[in-house]
């Protein structure tokens, strides 16, 4: 388990503007080479935190074990076997961000190559 006072490297989370509530639901997504700024985005969590992430890699050998809260998943997504990044942040966000007449659903995601980091919601 990580702690909330790792020491993560300031530019990294300054350059994608990391900044979620305590109660956000998280979503990082990524190919290999976001590993680094990943792996300082989970570093930076409280021990709490929720969520998901998805890191896109050319094959099983190129998977690097990326340590984050328990409650955060990390998926590893295989391009020689024909699995998605893209595909699978759609699916993971309409199952995450449903339309309710009575409430508002939000996950504050970073998606490398899709800017800075910020809300996502349902309505």
């Amino acid at each position: 388990m990580l702690s909330s006072d790792a020491v993560v490297p300031q530019g990294t989370l300054d350059s994608i503007h990391w900044s979620p509530a305590a109660t956000d639901k998280v979503l990082l997504a990524g190919t290999e080479g976001s590993i680094p700024a990943i792996r300082a985005i989970l570093a930076s969590l409280p021990v709490k935190a929720r969520g998901q992430v998805f890191v896109e890699v050319g094959g099983a050998e190129d998977i690097d074990p990326i340590a984050g809260p328990g409650r955060v998943m990390v998926c590893w997504l295989l391009r020689d076997r024909g699995q998605s990044l893209q595909c699978s942040v759609d699916s993971w966000l309409s199952e995450m961000l449903p339309t309710e007449f009575d409430r508002d659903h939000s996950v504050y995601a970073w998606i490398d190559g899709a800017g800075a980091a910020r809300t996502l919601s349902s309505n």
